[in-house]
């Protein structure tokens, strides 16, 4: 189960701020977030080296696009095109509405189910694919929204419901300053006992399965046109963020 947390402050310096944990099998391959695809060179994203897609990517006109699964859908499935598809399709939009209304178009039974998130430096959108007829985008509101497997802010998700609070209280991210802290510890947050089981929370640890999550991100939308993408290429229990070089 992935995690995505954004931020939406219209009026402010950074008015989109968006965290991401992804939670995958651990054999399955990798490539840190780059400009893989010759055919978009405006794109850097994660690169999912079995299909060829991607998890989380942002474009040169600040549209930032992630997907993540719906319950009982991790993984592919016969006859199925790879979900990594869909950010690099909402990509080659410029704005995110533009962005949201491409992904709401398509035959959503071509792909397990899905959630997404599309967001630019004005607005955001969640994007639900069931698996049959079309995708519903749906914007998201102003202040902090947090998507797992389920949909925006449902606190029938135990992580949903432990942290969501945690990030509306927390010190939002100053990237002017370089500072965040409260945030990424948030997104390292792994651990559980009397008070918080497994299913709850943010950064899962190897699993005997096999399980994990596999990297985190945090991404900041400049209202002048900047941006900012701090990566942590493992858990970020385990390893800290650094920046990637997008020039902005």
């Amino acid at each position: 189960m992935c995690t995505v947390v954004i931020l939406r402050r219209p009026g402010h310096a950074w008015p989109t701020v968006i965290g991401a944990n992804r939670d995958e099998k651990l054999r399955r391959a990798w490539d840190p977030p780059a400009a893989w695809w010759p055919d978009r060179p405006d794109v850097v994203g994660g690169r999912d080296r079995e299909a060829g897609g991607t998890w989380m990517a942002v474009n040169d006109a600040g549209v930032v696009a992630a997907v993540l699964n719906r319950p009982g859908s991790l993984g592919p499935a016969p006859g199925k095109r790879s979900r990594g598809e869909l950010p690099l399709i909402a990509l080659e939009q410029g704005t995110a509405s533009a962005a949201a209304a491409t992904i709401a178009a398509l035959p959503a039974a071509e792909w397990r189910a899905f959630n997404m998130v599309v967001a630019d430096r004005e607005v955001a959108y969640f994007i639900r694919g069931t698996g049959a007829g079309r995708p519903e985008a749906l914007p998201l509101p102003e202040g902090v929204s947090m998507v797992t497997a389920l949909d925006p802010n449902d606190l029938s998700s135990p992580r949903t419901a432990r942290h969501l609070p945690r990030f509306r209280a927390a010190t939002p991210p100053d990237p002017d300053r370089g500072d965040w802290a409260s945030w990424e510890a948030l997104l390292a947050d792994h651990v559980f006992g009397d008070t918080a089981g497994p299913a709850e929370v943010l950064c899962i640890p190897p699993t005997s399965d096999g399980f994990g999550t596999v990297c985190s991100s945090l991404v900041g939308l400049r209202r002048d046109g900047g941006r900012v993408w701090r990566f942590a290429p493992a858990a970020p229990c385990r390893v800290a963020f650094a920046p990637l070089p997008l020039g902005g």
